[in-house]
């Protein structure tokens, strides 16, 4: 027997079937419209609070090594995803600012000054780092983006989970690039898990090794025990290694003017305690091959204003002052702090 349905009863099931299908899809809809807005750049407020000096035991204490304390900052913020910084490049001025935090996600801004000293941050923006599909690096699992160098427009980062290094246009795109994987020694993706590219900088025109990307291990070792460290694309590409001293580790690197590299480190051990140190490495001595050493220019401990420092970079003021920014990884806990510190450098 057939069944007969009313027309009444036919738009009835009709209506209830795209209802059905609306509820079925709302929630995605929703969760798009949330990816998407999350992908974009956002003002957030950062506070800032200065520091007193950068000695405990004695405030008046300005001269640290070659390094004399020119002012610092204690920064927080009501943004939960803000910290983590594990790395910094400053324009020219030491004014605009791009930083990373090792959960791939960016933080570009501009330092407030009075005079010499740092009173505050300002247009502060945050954006998560994006792959070349559109999606975040994070959602594929390309995070502890440990490392930064600066190119013209483009910014090089290195992705210690997945050993890798990656680039963004970022002076058309800026806070939208999406990464381009770059090519580099297959070495590197043999570093150790969580210890792997720690500092990068990239040798500008004028310079021995122009278009060299200097990219250095946290702790990945040679069979020597010396931290390995590598020179590519430019004139001589290839790898050497950094002597390691003290239990030190990597954590950052910059250049001065004359392409002499400045490599922080950072120490913790239950004999030695923690410590922080800057040492300078000669433009001369890099080459393939080579194990390179300089002196230490800076060194500190719990006696002064210091927590994980990871983020280092220079710039030369107007008045013709070498300029040393530091920033800390405060690892997203409450007993750390993110720092922002700057000293001039002696000669």
């Amino acid at each position: 027997m057939t069944l007969m349905v009313s027309p009444k009863r036919r738009c009835l099931s009709a209506i209830a079937a795209i209802v059905a299908l609306l509820l079925a899809t709302a929630p995605a809809s929703a969760q798009t419209l949330k990816l998407a807005a999350d992908n974009h750049p956002a003002p957030i407020e950062i506070s800032a609070r200065p520091l007193a000096g950068f000695d405990l035991r004695d405030r008046s204490r300005v001269q640290f090594g070659q390094l004399r304390f020119r002012s610092g900052l204690v920064l927080t913020s009501p943004y939960s995803r803000f910290g983590g910084l594990s790395s910094l490049r400053l324009d020219a001025r030491g004014e605009r600012f791009i930083a990373a935090s090792d959960r791939s996600r960016w933080f570009s801004g501009r330092i407030l000054y009075r005079g010499k000293e740092m009173v505050g941050l300002a247009d502060i923006e945050t954006a998560p780092m994006l792959g070349a599909d559109g999606r975040t690096l994070a959602s594929h699992g390309w995070y502890d983006t440990e490392s930064m160098a600066r190119d013209g427009n483009w910014i090089y980062v290195g992705l210690e989970r997945v050993n890798r290094i990656v680039r963004f246009d970022f002076g058309r795109q800026g806070l939208r690039a999406r990464a381009e994987t770059v090519l580099a020694p297959a070495d590197i993706r043999k570093l150790p898990h969580n210890a792997g590219l720690e500092a990068m900088v990239m040798m500008p025109k004028g310079l021995p090794l122009a278009g060299t990307l200097v990219a250095i291990s946290e702790r990945g070792l040679d069979p020597d025990g010396n931290i390995k460290a590598y020179l590519i694309g430019g004139p001589t590409p290839g790898s050497f290694a950094v002597r390691r001293s003290g239990a030190f580790d990597v954590s950052d690197a910059a250049l001065l003017p004359n392409g002499d590299v400045l490599v922080l480190e950072r120490k913790f051990t239950l004999f030695d305690g923690i410590g922080v140190r800057i040492r300078r490495i000669p433009l001369s001595t890099l080459a393939p091959g080579a194990i390179v050493d300089g002196p230490s220019i800076f060194n500190a401990d719990l006696g002064q204003e210091i927590d994980n420092f990871e983020g280092l970079d220079v710039h030369v003021t107007a008045e013709g002052d070498t300029v040393l920014t530091l920033v800390s990884d405060d690892n997203f806990s409450a007993i750390q702090r993110t720092l922002l510190v700057q000293f001039t450098l002696i000669e």
